[in-house]
């Protein structure tokens, strides 16, 4: 069974700097697309970031020149390094992962910017 675990969110300052993470456990049958999405309370999930096979990446306008995303092949990981956060980059952040078969998905972590 496939499991994605994320890790790495918590409560940050205003300019501050969270690495999360997220590993997929199980097998997972020829992974497209590894990515990042969030959710603040009363809003729509968002897209964040996606990472394809080939590198190819995409963010969205909110967190260009501040967020980072990376993967790891071997490890079926995806990470993303999210630096100079604001209070509005608040929300659970959600780990996506497209194979050739389905869309899955991981329970999420919180992040917070607060002073």
């Amino acid at each position: 069974q496939v499991q994605l675990v994320e890790s790495g969110g918590g409560l940050v300052q205003p300019g501050g700097s969270l690495r999360l993470s997220c590993a997929a456990s199980g097998f997972i049958f020829s992974i497209r697309i590894m990515g990042w999405y969030r959710q603040a309370p009363g809003k729509q999930r968002e897209l964040v970031a996606t990472i394809t096979s080939d590198e190819s990446i995409n963010y969205a306008d909110s967190v260009k020149g501040r967020f980072t995303i990376s993967r790891d092949n071997a490890k079926n990981t995806v990470h993303l390094q999210m630096n100079t956060l604001k209070p509005e980059d608040t929300a659970v952040y959600i780990c996506n992962v497209i194979s050739s078969i389905r869309s899955y998905w991981g329970q999420g972590t919180q992040v917070t910017v607060s002073s």
